[in-house]
């Protein structure tokens, strides 16, 4: 069944399937940002994510809705939105709350300064990609379960690194 609910009442611990988004947003320098999801969280509070998440709304696609929730999440404005892995999907339980979510994982840079909603960020860090990813193999349970998984993904993901390494080399250029 497809419809749409108010996300309050869908977050449950029978969470019915329901479209989602990640993203990783990254300086032009290449640097990572990651938050600390905030303590009032429903779902996974104080726990690190990745930089940004959210559901889009009725008859929104993901990457206005990723740019929607960029600025609504952490201020940012202006962002280049590339989708990733289209196809992603994943359930997590922790608490009694499940997520079941249909969720497209895109990449984005931006420069903008981040000026995050304290109702869904508690803080950030921004990261070298490399240090990212080794921190989620050292200590998974310190992340989102979806983060660690997404990231297991776009490591492994040709596209992925062809992004990252054009925000590598202009680094270096």
């Amino acid at each position: 069944m497809l419809g749409v609910a108010p996300k309050a009442t869908v977050h449950t611990g029978d969470t019915p399937l329901h479209r989602a988004f990640s993203i990783f947003l990254f300086r032009q320098n290449g640097d990572l940002l990651l938050q600390q999801r905030a303590r009032s969280k429903k779902t996974w509070p104080l726990v690190w994510s990745n930089s940004c998440c959210g559901h889009p709304g009725p008859g929104e696609d993901a990457i206005t809705a990723a740019r929607r929730r960029l600025k609504d999440e952490l201020g940012i404005g202006t962002a280049a939105v590339v989708m990733m892995l289209p196809g992603y999907r994943y359930r997590a339980e922790k608490d009694g709350i499940v997520e079941n979510e249909l969720c497209p994982v895109m990449a984005a840079r931006s420069d903008d300064h981040v000026v995050p909603n304290a109702d869904e960020v508690e803080t950030i860090e921004w990261v070298p990609w490399n240090e990212f990813v080794a921190r989620t193999v050292q200590d998974p349970s310190r992340y989102s379960p979806w983060c660690n998984e997404e990231t297991a993904l776009l490591q492994n993901d040709a596209a992925f690194r062809l992004f990252l390494s054009g925000i590598i080399g202009s680094k270096r250029g």
